[in-house]
């Protein structure tokens, strides 16, 4: 499912336009970024957390030559699934 797919589906279920529709899934998506970007952890009830996490410095090797290549620290966006949606896909 890509956005678009993703847009159809909240238009169907709420029975509004797709406009309507693509307008709340950019302010969520926004929303969640947003958080991250502050380094708060959103947590959705039900569904799961978003947060970005520290990444420390490290060391990985190019495939190609083997030559080793230095990673720096950074965040990385990391989402962890509540029982809802666990229980939901099982």
């Amino acid at each position: 499912m890509n956005k678009r797919d993703l847009v159809d589906a909240v238009a169907a279920r709420t029975g509004g336009p797709k406009t309507d529709a693509a307008v709340a899934v950019d302010a969520v998506f926004s929303a969640i970024t947003d958080a991250m970007k502050k380094r708060d952890k959103i947590a959705i009830s039900g569904f799961g957390a978003f947060e970005a996490r520290f990444v420390n410095e490290r060391m990985a090797r190019n495939p190609r030559t083997g030559e080793p290549i230095p990673v720096p620290a950074h965040y990385a966006p990391k989402f962890k699934p509540g029982k809802g949606l666990k229980d939901a896909i099982s």
